[in-house]
């Protein structure tokens, strides 16, 4: 029987780069990689033969290599050198694809100045990049994992569709709060990953923060045309937010009103909304 498609790879490769810096500062970045090779395996599943096909340990060791050589490099230019060690050593790669999860650290402040090598971990929202290269090229994706955020007015559910089954009355007062998941792909390098990075999500925050909701989807396809005028170097956003709900609770039984004050906050169920907004074609 043909063997269809096969990959492997080694997930969960932890890793921490320290930059020790001229001036005796130093600056640390920690990532969770997941790496999966496609290529001339197909042997290893269909005739029991591993000549050609690369240990998982190797992968994890290649990892750490490469960030000995580029300890202060950001995430996108990082996971882009490992992609390149892979193919330029191993020929039996065909594809690389590599993702990885910052776990964020931030320089603390001591006495109002900028500590030297001590961090506080940043616990919202988790950095993620992406890049999948092939010998033909290279495809480069950043984003955030678990960004979480409200806000407490300016935000509405009305005017959708009601039947029998309908329970949920319409609102043009209403908690809005999610933890997103978004990622864009580049289109071309910019100077500075990071800085466009921060550049998009302030962006989007922005416009969450300042304009009427009238639906997560409202904001969601708004949020990302916002991100794709602001940065050109990207050429679509994906958005996928969980509707975290919060109940009104119900205080008439003590005497008491509840103008949007007290709220029982939910996990589940949740809405699920999910949008990819890109450029428009040319004509």
């Amino acid at each position: 029987m043909p063997l269809i498609s096969n990959t492997h790879g080694k997930g969960r490769v932890r890793t921490l780069r320290i930059a020790k810096h001229p001036d005796g500062t130093q600056s640390v970045r920690e990532l969770n990689c997941h790496v999966m090779l496609e290529g001339d395996f197909g042997r290893s599943f269909s005739a029991a033969d591993n000549s050609r096909t690369l240990s998982t340990d190797t992968m994890k060791n290649l990892i750490n290599i490469v960030a000995k050589e580029h300890p202060d490099t950001p995430n996108e230019p990082f996971l882009q050198a490992v992609c390149r060690r892979f193919l330029e050593r191993y020929e039996t790669i065909g594809t690389v694809s590599i993702t990885a999860h910052e776990t964020r650290w931030t320089r603390m402040v001591v006495n109002g100045a900028p500590a030297a090598h001590a961090f506080t971990l940043d616990g919202n929202g988790r950095p993620v990049a992406k890049v999948t290269a092939t010998r033909a090229g290279m495809d480069t994706e950043s984003g955030v994992a678990g960004l979480t955020f409200l806000k407490s007015t300016a935000s509405g559910w009305a005017n959708f569709w009601q039947d029998s089954y309908t329970t949920i009355p319409p609102t043009d007062d209403r908690i809005a709060a999610t933890a997103l998941d978004a990622r864009w792909t580049w289109t071309g390098a910019p100077a500075d990953y990071e800085a466009a990075n921060a550049t998009i999500l302030q962006t989007m925050l922005g416009v969450f923060a300042e304009t009427y909701s009238h639906s997560m989807q409202d904001s969601l396809y708004r949020m990302a045309e916002a991100a794709l005028a602001k940065v050109t170097e990207i050429g679509q956003v994906s958005l996928a937010a969980p509707n975290k709900h919060y109940l009104l609770v119900n205080l008439a039984p003590f005497g008491l009103t509840n103008e949007n004050e007290v709220f029982l906050p939910t996990d589940e169920p949740h809405g699920q909304i999910e949008c990819v907004v890109g450029r428009a074609a040319p004509p």
